[in-house]
């Protein structure tokens, strides 16, 4: 198949730089942290709050399990990278590109996490989020789009050279 999945951290631009992306290469466009909120009927927040972090991880894992697209391109939540079987299910669909963004740039970018929908741990701090995060954002990617200091239009034209 011929999607392009974009994984990375919240803030990292995955969702606005998935719609222009889409526009640009004429894809359909799917954000999966919406995909979820309606198949829970709620927002992130309050499936977290409901369920706690593992149980939001395992929703999300079987939801990105059960999508099945062509020539899309997926924002995925920050936390999608803890299913495995949604990972596999993304990797065989396409090609994964890490928008890559340094831990201060993400800093400066989120606002108030406990509005966000961010799964992560009670007391975890974002920076430490951040280091638990990369490491599978590096494992899974077919590719490291570099974002910091880019604008959209940038990096949506470093992936049309580098991904399509």
């Amino acid at each position: 198949m011929d999607n392009i999945i974009l994984i990375g951290m919240p803030g990292a631009g995955k969702s606005t730089v998935g719609v222009v992306l889409a526009k640009a290469a004429g894809y359909k466009f799917i954000d999966t942290d919406l995909v979820i909120q309606e198949d829970q009927g709620m927002v992130l927040q309050d499936i977290i709050e409901k369920y706690g972090t593992a149980g939001f991880n395992t929703i999300e894992n079987n939801v990105i399990s059960s999508i099945h697209t062509d020539k899309s391109v997926i924002a995925t939540g920050g936390s999608a990278v803890y299913g495995k079987e949604a990972m596999q299910n993304l990797k065989a669909a396409g090609r994964v590109l890490y928008l890559e963004l340094p831990y201060k740039d993400i800093k400066r970018r989120l606002g108030n996490l406990e509005k966000r929908g961010v799964s992560m741990e009670k007391g975890q701090t974002l920076e430490e989020l951040y280091n638990e995060r990369v490491p599978l954002y590096e494992k899974y990617a077919d590719k490291v789009i570099h974002c910091h200091g880019l604008q959209i239009r940038e990096i949506t034209g470093l992936i049309i050279k580098e991904a399509l």
